[in-house]
């Protein structure tokens, strides 16, 4: 196997998701529009709906229902949803517990040393929740203001006047393989805004193409990490949250486990690492198989059933991967789309929120008074952000993740100088080349074989993220030409759901395997949004 260059092989996304024409007659008309039900949409629609009360907002989701796409650890610090809703107290959330004792260790093969809590990862006064009920949660709220969601509704494309973002149209539905009406089509539809707000969380495909539409950069690329997830049910409590340094990872790669106690008899375990790797043979979803049945953890899973499984990409570019601009004609972007994560303290929850609260605040404002949302009337947007605590927590940690580029060891030291120095060490921007320009050198997986009590194959993964997909509907992946058998390989490993595989020279697409989870979009063939309900149906994550 040679030297793997992924962005050799990776196509450019669908010109067709920029639409310069009308809107259909029959198009929903809206004040606001929200892509993207998460925590960051939701938020966004609870505040406007508060603030400005007669606007029409909706929100589209393309989950057939709210938290069935949405996965995290999750400890949260509840500062934005505490913000969000000031009359009440902490027993009125849908949090699973606070967070008691905490534990930091590095990992080999067979054993674990604790070492100290670095201060970026302290948890203290933070929650354990399920995100999935966070979010069940919060469109509860947002339905009892008036705000319209439509589950099951994907945005397949911008709708655009000259410069002026102006609507979406979304995904027709009961499609066959061909691309052909069935029994069952419906047709897409239409819906208008004064301002679009994008909300679709990591590597949404509307946020990638407005940026390339209207050439909007940032200092750097951003990077991604890809995280395996699973919900067990145990024999006993675990008694604190856990975070892992070292195996089974190679030591060029980045990143750690977790392991977090969801009340008395369920834990949240998983494995995430930076796409940036550089072992063609890695396999993200097989290294944490491999992880579980170290003693740290078989004492922990031991008799338990896994739950659910499920994965998803991390926005992990810090700082300086945030764009140089956030708003436009008749758009915002907030959240996971802008990358508003920050990868030393394992926080974004709350900076999603509260994007989503500042851009609910700047276009109430923009809207007051007869507002339309043109032209530069959203600007104010991108200056709150820059003065909120999202961007003044991710400039105090902006090299971080950064550092770890030159390998573990080395970016150890250098992420202990920039926690000293308050994040003035080394000085200047660290520069990063996007994931898919990292060159993946050969390697040589060792064989495992799933024992389907602690570990399981992705097949058996995929079934346990209740994936939806019908199998008849047109592949949402788009693939480059001619993909060598060592891409096809590397693209095998690397998908953790085992959408892709190599039979002879040729490369295999399962696409209704799918969980969304956006790694090959950083590395490979691109996603696209498909039919309405596909994909994952997370109850737990």
């Amino acid at each position: 196997m040679s030297v793997v260059l992924p962005v050799r092989h990776q196509p450019a996304l669908p010109a067709s998701l920029i639409r310069e024409e009308a809107p259909s007659e029959e198009a929903i008309e809206l004040d606001v529009l929200i892509v993207g039900g998460g925590p960051a949409g939701l938020a966004c629609a609870i505040r406007l709906a508060k603030d400005a009360p007669d606007l029409a907002i909706g929100v589209l989701e393309k989950a057939g229902a709210l938290g069935e796409h949405v996965l995290s650890g999750a400890v949260m610090n509840p500062i934005a949803i505490r913000s969000l809703f000031p009359d009440l107290s902490d027993a009125d959330f849908p949090f699973r517990q606070p967070v008691e004792g905490e534990a930091v260790y590095y990992l080999t093969e067979q054993k674990a040393q604790r070492i100290p809590t670095p201060p970026t990862m302290k948890n203290h006064g933070n929650v354990v929740v399920s995100l999935c009920e966070v979010v069940r949660w919060l469109g509860e709220q947002a339905e009892a203001l008036g705000v319209n969601i439509f589950p099951g509704f994907p945005a397949e494309s911008l709708l655009v006047d000259g410069e002026r973002v102006i609507g979406v149209r979304t995904v027709p539905s009961g499609l066959d393989r061909a691309g052909q009406p069935t029994d069952s089509y419906q047709e897409p539809t239409d819906l208008t805004a004064k301002v679009v707000i994008l909300a679709e969380g990591t590597r949404g495909p509307l946020a990638q193409a407005w940026r390339t539409w209207r050439g909007v950069g940032s200092d750097n690329p951003q990077i991604f990490a890809l995280g395996v997830k699973e919900v067990w049910e145990v024999k006993k409590p675990l008694d604190r949250v856990i975070h892992t340094l070292g195996w089974p990872l190679p030591r060029d790669a980045f990143g750690g486990s977790w392991c977090y106690p969801m009340g008395p008899n369920q834990v949240s375990i998983g494995l995430v690492v930076g796409l940036d790797y550089h072992d063609a043979a890695l396999d993200v979803h097989e290294s944490m198989q491999r992880m579980k049945l170290h003693p740290l953890f078989r004492e922990i899973l031991e008799g338990g059933t896994m739950l659910e499984w499920g994965a998803k990409t991390i926005p992990e570019g810090g700082y300086h991967a945030i764009p140089h601009r956030l708003s436009g004609d008749g758009l915002v972007m907030i959240g996971d789309t802008v990358g508003f994560v920050d990868v030393p303290s394992l926080k974004g929850i709350h900076y999603a929120m509260e994007s989503g609260i500042l851009a609910a605040q700047t276009v109430a404002t923009a809207l007051a008074g007869g507002g339309t949302g043109a032209g530069t009337e959203l600007v104010g947007y991108d200056g709150a952000v820059r003065a909120s605590r999202i961007v003044k927590d991710m400039h105090g940690t902006r090299n971080m993740r950064l550092a770890f580029k030159d390998g573990f060891v080395m970016g150890g030291l250098k992420a202990g100088l920039m926690t000293l120095t308050g994040g003035a060490f080394p000085g200047g921007r660290i520069e990063m080349g996007e994931d898919a320009s990292a060159p993946r050198h050969p390697g040589r997986a060792a064989p495992f074989v799933p024992d389907n009590v602690l570990t399981f194959s992705k097949v058996d993964a995929v079934f346990k993220s209740g994936n939806a997909t019908r199998d008849a509907i047109p592949s949402h992946l788009v693939v480059g030409q001619d993909v060598p058998a060592d891409v096809a390989d590397f693209y095998a490993r690397m998908c953790p759901a085992g959408v892709y595989e190599r039979e002879g020279e040729n490369l295999v697409v399962n696409a209704p395997n799918c969980v969304d989870c956006k790694a090959t979009d950083v590395l490979g063939p691109r996603w696209t949004p498909r039919e309405g309900g596909s994909g994952p149906r997370y109850r737990l994550m």
